[in-house]
């Protein structure tokens, strides 16, 4: 099924039940209307980073399934998948055959060599200095051979996340492979994980360098446009790069949405998300929560330095049980540019905040992703996060079927899920119509989605220093009804 402009669920295969086929069970019994895409994070076999190492793209991991348990959920849900294209696991075969035969092998330029890379007697402090990193130290990894050699080899993430060179015919020819093998078993968008990272060019600092990096996206985009495969290159960093994507006519992630949201609802202000949603495209996936922690970079410029101190400083005040070591080195948390926390808890768990802030993606531009765990409207799961010392992990609790069956009676879940089933069945979300943002005084927005024939609107109209809010939908014959309001409550 191809891209559709309907809300997509965000969820690893085994954290609503224990495999795909729950999944797909959660999806038929709970969420009909509710969602119409689903972005499977990486159900591949995998040596770390909760499936962001992959090892092999043309199995399913077993623990979760088999392609034909995929290709099922491509039958009624468009379907995104991830690729690494920064880097493969350290337990690949192309890897482990660098390894045993070393500069006999066919793989060797798979990898970017540290050593070759540089020129003699580099790189200096300086250089190290200069490249975009999310950990203290440089990105490198030294690698012992079975020829009894040892060499560095480029490894910006975990250390079991080797850098690809995709500069080479070797690696060229793997991407091609492996997008064609993702097409075939079901992928309607390819996210590109990891993307900016994966040109490295002397005298630079190695993130979203430009030309070539979009000579790289031509060459993917080559590859999945005759199939009709929307690309998303994924990108955590300043809107202004993000815009970048835009401009180029690619979707991109609104990934400042979040803190921008979150600082409206701490504050009761509404200059700074209005002066946001006036100025962003259609053309983007919508978060508020991911796999991740809560980015606070991607925020930058559009609130002032003292505004995102003061978001950060009210999420560890108002956040229920979000604490400033969850984000830290304590917990494995390598960048520093990300709160640990579920988006409910960080409103402190307050039903109301929470499905205004829901409302407001809604009525933002684009197309709406809602994490697994805030589409049930989960709490902290400090339980998980001792256990494994993990920080992100606080926000990715694993359900149990008995579980999703008792969240989901849960009057918050509930009108979310009315919520969505509206926005997926009203014309007035046209991703070609358009939107009217009205800041009303300090403290009230409205915001006006209009069909692409302008026959059918929809309206949120706000007070964020209240949380109060109604939504209403206008019809061709002018005919005007409530569809939910502040006080949870839809009107069928």
């Amino acid at each position: 099924m191809k891209l559709n402009n309907q809300a997509m669920l965000i969820t690893y295969p085994d954290s609503l039940g224990n495999n795909i086929k729950d999944l797909q069970k959660v999806l038929s019994t709970y969420l009909d209307g509710v969602v119409g895409g689903v972005h499977l994070l990486p159900f591949f076999p995998s040596s770390g980073d909760r499936g962001f190492a992959p090892m092999d793209y043309t199995k399913v991991d077993e623990k979760f399934g088999n392609w034909d348990d995929v290709k099922k959920l491509s039958e009624s849900y468009y379907l995104m998948f991830d690729f690494m294209v920064n880097h493969i696991s350290k337990q690949s075969k192309y890897f482990k055959d660098f390894q045993a035969n070393h500069n006999q092998s066919a793989y060797r330029d798979l990898f970017i060599h540290w050593n070759e890379f540089w020129p003699k007697g580099r790189p200096t402090q300086e250089d190290v200095d200069l490249i975009y990193k999310r950990k203290p130290k440089a990105p490198v990894q030294t690698v012992k051979f079975a020829d009894g050699q040892t060499e560095d080899v480029w490894n910006t993430f975990g250390e079991d996340q080797i850098d690809l060179n995709v500069t080479s015919k070797v690696t060229k020819q793997f991407i091609k492979d492996t997008l064609n093998f993702l097409m075939d078993h079901g992928a309607s968008i390819i996210r590109l994980d990891a993307f900016a990272y994966a040109i490295k060019k002397l005298g630079t600092n190695d993130f979203f360098v430009e030309p070539e990096i979009w000579d790289l996206l031509k060459e993917i985009s080559d590859i999945t446009s005759p199939r009709e495969t929307t690309l998303v290159p994924e990108i955590h960093e300043n809107y202004h790069i993000v815009r970048k994507i835009t401009d180029h006519d690619y979707f991109s992630y609104d990934f400042a949405l979040p803190i921008v949201t979150l600082y409206s609802l701490y504050s009761g202000k509404a200059s700074r998300l209005a002066g946001w949603l006036k100025n962003s495209p259609m053309k983007q996936f919508t978060t508020l929560d991911t796999h991740d922690g809560i980015g606070v970079v991607d925020a930058k410029d559009i609130l002032s330095d003292e505004e995102l101190d003061y978001t950060k400083a009210e999420m560890y005040k108002v956040g229920a049980n979000v604490k400033k070591v969850y984000s830290s080195t304590a917990y494995h948390n390598l960048d520093v540019y990300q709160i640990n926390t579920t988006y409910y808890s960080a409103l402190g768990d307050n039903d109301h905040a929470y499905l205004l802030a829901r409302a407001i993606q809604v009525f933002a531009p684009g197309i709406p992703q809602v994490y697994y765990v805030g589409l049930l409207a989960g709490k902290n799961d400090l339980g998980l996060l001792e256990k494994t010392k993990e920080g992100r992990n606080i926000n990715r609790h694993y359900y149990s079927l008995d579980e999703v069956a008792e969240e989901t009676k849960r009057p918050v879940v509930k009108a979310l899920f009315d919520l969505l089933r509206f926005r997926n069945q009203s014309s007035a979300f046209d991703l070609e119509g358009g939107i009217d943002v009205q800041q009303n005084g300090d403290n009230e927005i409205v915001v006006t989605r209009r069909s692409e024939d302008g026959q059918t609107s929809a309206t949120l109209s706000a007070n964020l220093q209240t949380q109060a809010f109604t939504i209403t939908e206008t019809n061709s014959e002018g005919e005007t009804k409530e569809i939910l309001t502040s006080n949870l409550s839809a009107v069928k």
